[in-house]
C-alpha cells in the first residue's frame, strides 16, 4: 500500500467505485472472517480513547434517567448516533492499518500469501 498521500479527489472516486453493486462484496466475506479479532480492536480503541470512560457512563445514565419521554429518546439517540460514528472512524483507520499490513512485504499476511500461491 502507498505511503501518499491521497487528494480529495482520488477518495471521493474511490468511494463511488466501491459504491457499485457487487464491488464489496470480497471485502464482506473477509471482514465476516476477521469479525471477533476486529471487534477487539474496535473495542479496544473505544476504551484507550476514553469512550467508555466514567463520562460516558454518566452521560448514559443521565439520558436512562431522564423524566420525559421524548428527551429520554433524544438524548439516547444522541449517544448512539455518537458513539456510531466514532467506532465508523476508528474502523476505517482499522481497515486503513489492515490494507496496509497486507500490501507490506516482508509482513505475515505477505509471507502467508506468497505461501499459498506458491
Amino acid at each position: 500500500m502507498s505511503e501518499r498521500p491521497y487528494t480529495a479527489e482520488q477518495v471521493d472516486a474511490a468511494v463511488r467505485e466501491i459504491s457499485e453493486p457487487g464491488r464489496l462484496r470480497r471485502a464482506e466475506e473477509v471482514v465476516t472472517h476477521a469479525v471477533p479479532n476486529l471487534q477487539k480492536i474496535i473495542d479496544s480503541a473505544l476504551h484507550d480513547g476514553g469512550w467508555f470512560s466514567q463520562g460516558h457512563e454518566q452521560q448514559v445514565a443521565q439520558a436512562a434517567g431522564e423524566a420525559d419521554l421524548a428527551a429520554r429518546r433524544a438524548r439516547m439517540e444522541g449517544l448512539i448516533a455518537e458513539e456510531s460514528r466514532l467506532a465508523m472512524l476508528v474502523g476505517v483507520t482499522v481497515g486503513f492499518a489492515l490494507a496496509r499490513e497486507l500490501a507490506a512485504p516482508g509482513t505475515a499476511a505477505a509471507e502467508a500469501d506468497a505461501e499459498t500461491t506458491e
